[in-house]
C-alpha cells in the first residue's frame, strides 16, 4: 500500500480532522465534485439529472458507527421516508446502507428489525444494497444479508476485492441469489487480511467479476454489479461478457458521482446498465478521504482547490 494512500486511510479515522476540515471553504469546494450536496432534495435533484442521461443511481446517507439507538432508528426513519419519495416520483433509484448506520454497534437483531423496515418499504422491484464496511463486519455483515435473502427479500450486498477472504464469500454467496456488487475496498487493512498490491487487487477483481457473470451465477439469477472506476478493468471485463455471450443490457456498472462521468455516459450510451452512487449528508469527511484513498490522483485537485483561493 502507498504511503499517501495509507495517509488518507488514517485520516479517515481521524476524529480530530472529521471536525475541524469541514470548517475550510477549499475542502468543502473539493468535495462537492464528488457528491450533489448534503441534502436528500440534493440527491434527489442529481437522480433527475442522471436519468436524463439514461443513468440510473444508489442514494447513500453518509454516515456509519452510531452507537444511539435512537439515532438509528431515527436513520432508518430517513431511509424510509427516501424509498417511499422514490415511489411517489418514480425515480429510477435504490438505496445502499452502512449496517453500523442502523445500529449494527448496538446489536444485530435490531441492525436487522431495522434493515427489514427498509426492506418493507423499498417499491417493488427495487434493491436495498447493503455496504461492506471494514473486515471486522464482514461476517456480521454477511450472516444479516443471508439472513434476509432466506426470507425472500429484494437485497444486495457489497464484497471487497481486496480482501483474501472474498474469493470463498462469493462462492458461498451464489446459491443464495440476490445481488452482489463488487468493489475493490477502501479501508486500511492488514496485509494479512487484505493484498497489500494495486496489481493483486486487481487481478483478484478481474477473478471475482468472471465468477459473478459465469454460467453458475446466472444459473442463480444473481445481479451482478461492477462497482469500478478503472477503464482498463471494465474493458477487460467487458471483452469476457461479450466472449461469454452475457446480454449487454445486463451488464451493469456502477461508480460515484463526479469520477468518471464520460465514462459512465459512454455506458449508458453503448447500452451497458449504467448506475451512480449518489452520497449525501453532512457526515462526509471519513467517506471523502476513502473516495481519495482509492484514487490519490485525487489530491492534486484538492491541491489546485487550496491555491486557488
Amino acid at each position: 500500500m502507498s504511503v499517501m494512500r495509507r495517509a488518507l486511510l488514517a485520516a479517515s479515522q481521524s476524529r480530530w480532522l472529521r471536525e475541524r476540515a469541514p470548517r475550510y471553504s477549499f475542502v468543502r469546494r473539493n468535495v462537492s465534485r464528488f457528491m450533489p450536496g448534503e441534502t436528500v432534495e440534493d440527491a434527489f435533484g442529481a437522480v433527475e439529472q442522471l436519468a436524463g442521461q439514461r443513468i440510473g443511481a444508489v442514494l447513500t446517507a453518509l454516515g456509519e458507527n452510531v452507537t444511539d439507538r435512537k439515532e438509528a432508528a431515527a436513520e432508518t426513519e430517513h431511509y424510509c421516508g427516501v424509498l417511499r419519495e422514490i415511489a411517489a416520483r418514480n425515480l429510477n433509484a435504490e438505496i445502499s446502507v452502512k449496517l453500523t448506520h442502523l445500529g449494527l454497534d448496538l446489536d444485530n437483531s435490531f441492525c436487522f428489525t431495522n434493515l427489514e423496515k427498509l426492506i418493507t418499504q423499498s417499491p417493488p422491484g427495487k434493491t436495498v444494497w447493503i455496504d461492506m464496511e471494514q473486515s471486522g463486519y464482514v461476517d456480521r455483515t454477511l450472516a444479516i444479508y443471508t439472513r434476509a435473502r432466506r426470507k425472500g427479500a429484494n437485497v444486495g450486498v457489497c464484497i471487497q476485492s481486496y480482501l483474501r477472504r472474498t474469493e470463498d464469500d462469493l462462492r458461498s454467496l451464489l446459491p443464495m441469489g440476490g445481488a452482489i456488487r463488487l468493489v475493490k475496498g477502501a479501508y486500511n487493512e492488514p496485509a494479512d487480511v487484505a493484498f497489500p498490491k494495486k496489481s493483486e487487487v486487481d487481478e483478484n477483481y478481474y477473478r471475482l467479476a468472471q465468477t459473478l457473470l459465469g454460467q453458475d451465477a446466472r444459473h442463480e439469477g444473481i445481479r451482478a454489479a461492477i462497482a469500478t472506476h478503472d477503464r482498463a478493468l471494465i474493458q477487460r471485463i467487458i471483452g469476457f461478457a461479450t466472449a461469454n455471450q452475457f446480454p449487454k443490457n445486463e451488464l451493469e456498472f456502477q461508480m460515484l458521482y463526479g469520477i468518471q462521468r464520460a465514462e459512465q455516459l459512454r455506458l449508458a450510451a453503448e447500452g451497458y446498465r449504467s448506475i451512480v452512487l449518489v452520497a449525501y449528508g453532512a457526515y462526509w469527511f471519513p467517506w471523502y478521504m476513502r473516495r481519495l484513498a482509492e484514487r490519490p490522483a485525487n489530491v492534486l485537485f484538492l491541491l489546485r482547490n487550496l491555491f486557488s483561493g
